[in-house]
């Protein structure tokens, strides 16, 4: 049974953390040997991306695919008995093509794309990932495990429920000795929330797998050297000399790689630090194993035990600041923190385990209630440092003038461009709209909230509260503002020690979307593209799908009850129209007219459905002014000020906007959300 301690949501905090630690001290140096990495870098005690001139703070599959596929649980109802088929059908909600989250290796190149295509063919998981479909080598790659840390940490002292989960998301993609990992490993870390002798984890993770397996004979040979040997760069050259890469063929196999984790666990006896030196250091497939050996770490010994290398003069966290990126069709969940992050995965174990719902201070979206979580919260300007010694509030003390703010969208227009370049996008909405309602609490008056923005020509704009009505609770209603909000945080007004107890924001936002005159990208990039062209010509957008349906949509998930409505001019197309409440690619409703002379409103939550349908003469080429209500149950369409179809439904309750095409040409000049008086 899923077991919610008392220290649950703490040590689910820490294995998200961990997770993400791992992830960015392996990234700049994934693929090595450990020949090159000792020749390059040493042993790795440090982040290196310094060294290679790369980011820390990165878009990665490791963290994206992690913190995106186990969101398939809480889509399907947070079913214990959820299918590879249900998760499978997340992938085309979340995945967008050749984009987001995978490496877009190519068929029979990257196991995951390879999945995927099987999945946009409509053949369903478990055949999607399975050896029958794509052979032997292609299933067995490592992905089935890089992915599994979230589906563990929902069934917390469950090793049954943990790997029933893991054994259904990794069929989605892999087969063979890949499930095998992945089922250790979720068993693994599953029972690390009440077990933490490491010997015993690795007996209830291999009780999951045949013991004739090539995982279960090598984690057996593993455990042999390791008895007989202390020194763990002897015990990895047996690993790769019996178990290496040339043993296995594709670009990365689970079989070394699961090797390597077993092994650092091991000889790194019960040290964060001292196991993640292991695993890096060691080489391969560096991000995927550290990530995985430091979410596992991270739950065996809480965030004291990741502290605990500050004693050695390594900071794994400050660095961190909490921050991570999850780039998907869901633009709102990109701009993220391991709190956040964290807190979905909380409230799905909680529902598991019969627990009430996590939701520090009211639901506040910062509320930094883990010792040390300062949620992406840093010095923006001036003078100031930042603790949280009691995971109670963030501990500001710092001169007047600074500002201490926490990213909200893409965080400045260099970050933006790198990741255009890089292998994986970024791709995201703002959290936070005009129209909305942000507000703080503060233990001093001397400081001041504001909001920060790109303006006309993407430079950083703010707007502060002065002089509020209650200086101890400041708030604001955010005004219009040319480009996206980006960062919300304090100014120091006076030199000053204070509290930051909460940040947070709500209500539904008021805010038109038009092509501004000036030459900045942000006002562009805060719409999440997944049609095959987004082009500006004379209009806004002209948007582009080749085949199927494809849309752009900006907004957040905490959008309830609103009009959406926009300009619609269909050049040549089958289908084009609005949609809100919009949680990915297959979860929306739509207001769409059809080249048939139809009018349709749609629901679609991974497959669609049409919910009313009526005549309507149109020719392509109109300009058709569509508007979408979404009160509660009940859906309103508009076409040119006249209601043309109404329903109800209450399959999606919240969610961002969009504006969807299929097979052809669209184009929109305006779009306009407002709430509901």
């Amino acid at each position: 049974m899923v077991q919610i301690t008392s220290d649950y949501a703490e040590r689910v905090y820490a294995g998200v953390l961990g997770k993400v630690i791992g992830v960015y001290l392996g990234r700049p140096f994934e693929g090595w040997s450990y020949e090159m990495i000792q020749k390059r870098l040493g042993d790795i005690e440090y982040y290196v991306h310094d060294k290679l001139d790369v980011p820390l703070i990165v878009t990665d599959d490791d963290i994206a695919g992690t913190f995106t596929f186990i969101r398939a649980l809480e889509d399907h109802g947070t079913n214990p008995d959820i299918s590879p088929k249900d998760i499978g059908d997340s992938w085309l909600n979340y995945l967008i093509k050749d984009r987001s989250v995978l490496w877009w290796g190519g068929l029979g190149q990257s196991t995951e794309h390879t999945a995927y295509l099987r999945l946009a063919n409509g053949i369903d998981a478990p055949m999607s990932g399975s050896m029958a479909m794509n052979g032997q080598v292609v299933a067995e790659q490592i992905g089935a495990q890089i992915f599994i840390d979230g589906w563990a940490m929902v069934a917390p002292g469950d090793p049954d429920q943990a790997v029933k989960f893991a054994e259904a998301a990794a069929r989605v993609s892999h087969d063979g000795e890949a499930v095998y990992g992945a089922k250790v490993l979720a068993a693994m870390e599953a029972m690390a929330f009440v077990e933490k002798d490491i010997q015993k984890l690795i007996d209830i993770g291999l009780s999951y797998i045949p013991e004739n397996s090539v995982i279960a004979r090598m984690i057996a040979d593993l455990r042999s050297w390791h008895a007989s040997e202390t020194d763990w760069r002897v015990t990895r050259e047996l690993l790769a000399a019996n178990y290496g890469y040339d043993k296995y063929g594709g670009n990365c196999h689970m079989v070394p790689n699961h090797g390597l984790i077993i092994h650092s666990l091991l000889h790194g006896d019960g040290d964060f630090s001292e196991t993640l030196k292991i695993v890096n250091t060691c080489g391969w497939d560096t991000d995927c194993n550290s990530g995985n050996v430091g979410c596992l770490m991270g739950i065996l010994v809480g965030v004291d035990g990741i502290d605990a290398s500050v004693d050695k003069g390594i900071d794994w966290r400050g660095p961190v600041a909490d921050r991570l990126y999850c780039p998907t069709s869901d633009g709102d969940r990109c701009i993220s923190d391991c709190v956040r992050e964290a807190t979905q995965i909380i409230n799905m174990g909680h529902t598991l385990g019969g627990a009430p719902r996590f939701a520090p201070k009211q639901g506040a979206q910062f509320h930094f209630s883990f010792k040390g979580s300062v949620q992406g919260f840093q010095v923006q300007s001036g003078t100031a440092q930042l603790s949280n010694p009691d995971g109670d509030a963030l501990h500001i003390s710092g001169k007047a003038g600074a500002r201490i703010g926490t990213p909200v969208f893409a965080p400045s227009l260099e970050v933006a461009d790198y990741f255009e370049k890089a292998h994986y996008k970024l791709m995201a909405s703002p959290r936070i709209f005009p129209g909305q309602h942000v507000s703080a609490s503060v233990s001093s008056p001397d400081a001041n909230l504001y909001i920060a923005y790109y303006g006309e020509g993407d430079e950083t704009c703010y707007v502060d509260v002065e002089n509020p009505d209650d200086p101890l609770n400041p708030s604001i209603n955010v005004p219009k503002v040319p480009g996206p909000i980006f960062e919300v945080g304090l100014r120091l007004n006076k030199d000053v020690s204070l509290q930051l107890n909460h940040v947070g924001w709500q209500g539904n936002p008021e805010v038109t979307f038009e092509r501004p005159q000036h030459k900045g990208l942000m006002w562009k990039r805060a719409w999440v593209d997944a049609v095959d062209q987004l082009v500006g010509w004379s209009e806004m957008f002209r948007l582009v799908q080749n085949e199927g349906l494809g849309m752009i949509s900006q907004g957040t998930r905490e959008w309830t009850n609103y009009v959406v409505s926009a300009d619609v001019t269909p050049h040549l197309v089958s289908r084009a129209g609005i949609a809100a409440r919009v949680q990915g690619l297959t979860r929306f409703y739509a207001l769409m007219v059809t080249v048939d002379q139809k009018v349709q409103l749609v629901k679609s939550v991974h497959e669609e459905s049409v919910l009313a349908e009526a005549d309507f003469n149109w020719t392509l080429g109109d300009t058709l002014n569509m508007s979408l209500r979404v009160d509660g149950d009940e859906l309103v369409g508009e076409i040119d000020g006249t209601v043309v179809l109404t329903a109800k439904d209450t399959s999606l309750d919240s969610g961002a906007i969009g504006l969807v095409v299929a097979d052809g040409r669209t184009a929109t000049n305006k779009v306009a959300v407002a709430p509901l008086r």
